[in-house]
């Protein structure tokens, strides 16, 4: 039975690590949308609908995840990707990271605003160097086009992310 790739969809286009390709291709649309049309709990509400589920070795639901995050609480909130990838045998990051990794930033800043987080990291192991090198050349792409940083998209809504 044919199936539609969803996450790895642009895998083999090397111009997709650069942003005006990743746009040109729909990136970025979606988060654009969420942080200037959306609320945080109708993301949620949208991203269990989908029944999108994590790529960790449970599958956890990803919006009911996003729902456990305590709200209110006067203390921040942070967003942590981990690209450590030290299971044996694991080897799920590597290739988004210095592949596509316009598509990470983005669904990072859709999950940040789920959570009402404003500052992200993502944490990427030492032996993944060339991972690293294309993350931080995105990272600043987006800082550029506005979407990162303050009022990202145009809207009200400010969100860093820190690479280590």
């Amino acid at each position: 039975m044919p199936y539609e790739l969803v996450l790895f969809k642009n895998i083999n286009d090397p111009r997709v690590k650069q942003i005006d390709r990743y746009i040109e291709l729909g990136g970025y649309k979606a988060a654009g949308k969420v942080v200037k049309e959306m609320t945080p709990a109708q993301v949620i509400d949208t991203t269990k609908a989908t029944g999108l589920r994590g790529r960790g070795g449970a599958g956890f639901p990803t919006g009911m995840k996003w729902s456990f995050v305590p709200r209110d609480t006067g203390k921040p909130i942070y967003l942590c990707c981990n690209a450590d990838e030290s299971e044996p045998g694991t080897c799920k990051d590597r290739v988004i990271l210095e592949c596509d990794p316009h598509q990470l930033l983005e669904g990072m800043i859709i999950a940040a605003f789920a959570v009402d987080c404003h500052l992200a990291f993502i944490y990427i192991r030492g032996e993944f160097s060339l991972g690293y090198r294309v993350v931080e050349k995105a990272l600043d792409e987006a800082r550029a086009k506005g979407f990162l940083g303050r009022n990202i998209f145009g809207s009200n809504y400010d969100l860093e992310i820190v690479l280590h």
